[in-house]
């Protein structure tokens, strides 16, 4: 949830983007009894619901009664990620950074506020990060993707994006204070390939720099807490072929 409840909230709405929650945080399907008592309604109002989310398109009946995500959830995702104008070239560019390093590379951007994932070339030299993937948000605090574009920002503009996402510890490395965040930006210039070893993932290093007069990062990881001189180099020429 984002900012307080508003005076005119649509509690049916609510209650149904809830259901849409529990089933999609779910490793499995769920019945309707579930689905009610993991929201807090009446088995009544869970039926209406869930009937209304299936023909919508927004929840799948199976043939055992339970519930799943539906077609329609994959198909405003694919809008959400289409609405952010992604750099001419940007997805071939991840492609050939990946293919030149052996690293996952990832295209993020600031989006009110939030750091975004918006496309990603795996690698095999990188472990699968849940987190960094296309069309979740992430942590700026704890990412190289999002230290980069924080040093784009003004310092009271930046202390905004890490106060509204709150400092979550990932690692014992991770920053847990603006001030942390603060000190580790000081010695670092807009533009310049910013790095993270063991921040938000242990025993994972990144890196990442803002393509130039835009308000998007790219990145790569690697398994372990060193990052190879020539991944650090073709990330520069990926940002340069992008800006």
């Amino acid at each position: 949830m984002n900012g307080e409840q508003p005076s005119d909230l649509i509690r049916s709405v609510s209650r149904a983007l809830r259901v849409l929650e529990e089933v999609s945080r779910a490793d499995r399907p769920l019945s309707v009894k579930v689905i009610a008592r993991r929201c807090g309604l009446n088995l009544s109002t869970s039926y209406h619901l869930v009937r209304t989310l299936c023909y919508e398109g927004y929840l799948h009946r199976r043939p055992d009664g339970d519930y799943m995500l539906g077609s329609q959830v994959a198909e405003r995702f694919h809008e959400m990620l289409d609405a952010f104008e992604r750099p001419p070239r940007a997805a071939a560019v991840l492609r050939h950074l990946a293919a030149a390093t052996g690293h996952t590379a990832y295209l993020a951007q600031l989006a009110e506020g939030r750091l975004v994932v918006v496309d990603v070339a795996e690698g095999p030299r990188s472990p699968y990060l849940e987190d960094l993937q296309a069309g979740l948000e992430t942590a700026p605090h704890a990412t190289a993707l999002g230290k980069a574009l924080l040093l784009s920002l003004p310092s009271r503009t930046r202390r905004g994006v890490l106060t509204g996402y709150g400092l979550r510890r990932f690692t014992p490395s991770t920053p847990v204070s603006v001030e942390d965040v603060e000190k580790e930006l000081s010695g670092l210039r807009p533009g310049q390939i910013v790095e993270e070893h063991g921040q938000f993932r242990e025993q994972v290093a990144c890196a990442g720099a803002i393509v130039p007069g835009t308000d998007w990062a790219i990145g790569i990881s690697t398994r372990g807490l060193s990052i190879p001189q020539i991944a650090r180099l073709r990330l520069a020429q990926a940002v340069r072929d992008l800006g």
